[in-house]
């Protein structure tokens, strides 16, 4: 379950004890040296310890960093059905970083993505305005992430190279949808139309039908998700084409959304790999493929383990899971049959429709927090972003160190810290719930502001 959306502004940043400017200067400095260790070159090997919960620091900021980008989609995500524009995002690109708390981060947002669902999908998972279908902004489409660019000179020197960014949120509804899994494996078509993939390499129907649907008669959707997102990745690239030596291209995403970003991460890729066999007139700008790194937050299993393989070993991508090992979640689809049996390891090769998580996992317990209330446990809960951001934060160090991310935030969306630390529940709101009070004292749904309604995105 996605977390749930609140008030401008509501800083969801690292928060701490002052290590000083000559502490922050020499952790820039590790970061630009070490980024590709810390984006996964060698599959985060010596960078976490999970017998001793060890955690690289710097390591642990950029999960924390990119986590914080997936949270921003949650908290700019009108998911009020009473609200025309539910299913939107309540802010411009311009301004979208700086509305939901993440000030100077350096990055530019490029593009907004919206999906739409196949009428026949097994996941329902999009929200919707229960106002009259003639006054809403999209009847099928909901915005469900967006693509930005490190632009800021100070920040491309802290983090080492020019990284391309994209968020995918995760679902806003209940976590009823779990259920509706079928366990059906589609076979996607990946890369471009020329180049097929082998028969056997499968993802669930599911996420595939929400990655690749459009409809003809959505101006946010006459083009799929899939297809926006690669083509303002394939432009980025094109227009940082002389950088590909210092570029990284960056997905995360937290629940639903870490299942698409690792499509997105498998699309990408393949669309890469795939150009350099082509003829120059229609091979893609970028001729060195960039490191791609996925950060995921409590995601699902997405293909069989065919397409775990390929994902890893043939075209080379990296992906760190974080996982609290008592989310319901990540242990879905494929509940009874999947990679966790070694024994069966043989058979999974020959059976396409079991399913197979992808890259390394970082083991998160919720039980180890001395800050979260056993007694409040839930299913929604232990899948909260906020939570999984307060269990990196304190891997490892929750009785060396002081949090040095703010716990209020965990109760953001949630329930779930003791109530000896006076934090309400689910704080994070819109104020007065979205409603405006007019000069002859009745009250009305505030209008948005001109820039912050929502445009259609150009045809592909």
């Amino acid at each position: 379950m996605g977390n749930i959306v609140g008030s401008a502004g509501a800083a969801s940043s690292l928060v701490g004890p002052d290590d000083g400017a000559a502490a922050a200067g020499q952790k820039s400095r590790d970061l630009a040296q070490r980024w590709q260790e810390i984006n996964g070159q060698k599959n985060w090997v010596g960078l976490f310890e999970p017998h001793d919960h060890v955690l690289d620091d710097t390591l642990r900021e950029e999960i924390i960093r990119y986590g914080e980008f997936a949270q921003s989609t949650y908290d700019a995500f009108d998911c009020d059905s009473y609200s025309k524009y539910c299913g939107s995002c309540r802010y411009s690109k311009k301004k979208l970083l700086d509305t939901v708390g993440l000030p100077n981060r350096g990055y530019e947002v490029t593009r907004y993505l919206y999906a739409t669902e196949d009428f026949d999908s097994p996941l329902k998972m999009l929200k919707h305005s229960n106002q009259p279908a003639d006054s809403v902004w999209s009847t099928v489409s909901n915005w469900i992430g967006f693509v930005a660019v490190c632009t800021d000179k100070k920040e491309l020197r802290r983090l080492g190279r020019r990284d391309i960014l994209v968020a995918w949120r995760g679902t806003v509804t209940d976590l009823e949808w779990l259920s509706d899994f079928e366990d059906v494996l589609a076979a996607p078509k990946l890369g471009r139309p020329a180049i097929s993939l082998t028969d056997d390499i499968k993802v669930d129907a599911g996420f595939w039908s929400l990655y690749n649907s459009a409809k003809s008669d959505s101006r946010y959707n006459q083009t799929s998700v899939r297809e926006q997102v690669n083509k303002e990745v394939l432009r980025l690239l094109d227009v940082y084409k002389n950088e590909t030596d210092k570029l990284s291209i960056t997905i995360t995403g937290h629940s639903l959304g870490a299942a698409l970003a690792v499509l997105n991460a498998y699309d990408i890729a393949q669309e890469l790999q795939s150009s350099k066999n082509l003829k120059p007139t229609t091979r893609s700008a970028c001729s060195t493929i960039p490191m791609i790194t996925v950060f995921s937050f409590a995601g699902p299993r997405v293909g069989n383990d065919a397409f775990r393989k390929r994902f890893e070993s043939e075209l080379g991508i990296k992906a760190l899971r974080m996982v609290n090992i008592n989310d319901l979640v990540p242990k879905v689809p494929g509940v009874f049959v999947n990679e966790q049996l070694p024994e069966l390891s043989e058979l999974l090769a020959m059976l396409p429709w079991t399913y197979s998580h992808v890259g390394q996992e970082l083991k998160l317990n919720d039980q180890d927090s001395h800050y979260l209330d056993p007694a409040k446990a839930t299913i929604a809960h232990r899948h909260n972003l906020e939570q999984y951001l307060h269990l990196v934060d304190g891997y490892g160090r929750y009785a060396e160190h002081p949090p040095h991310r703010d716990i209020t935030l965990v109760n953001k969306g949630s329930d779930f810290l003791k109530s000896v630390h006076f934090i309400p529940a689910q704080w994070h709101q819109i104020q007065d719930k979205g409603l405006v009070r007019n000069a002859d004292g009745t009250w009305t749904q505030a209008p948005r502001e001109l820039e912050d309604i929502p445009t259609p995105p150009t045809k592909v």
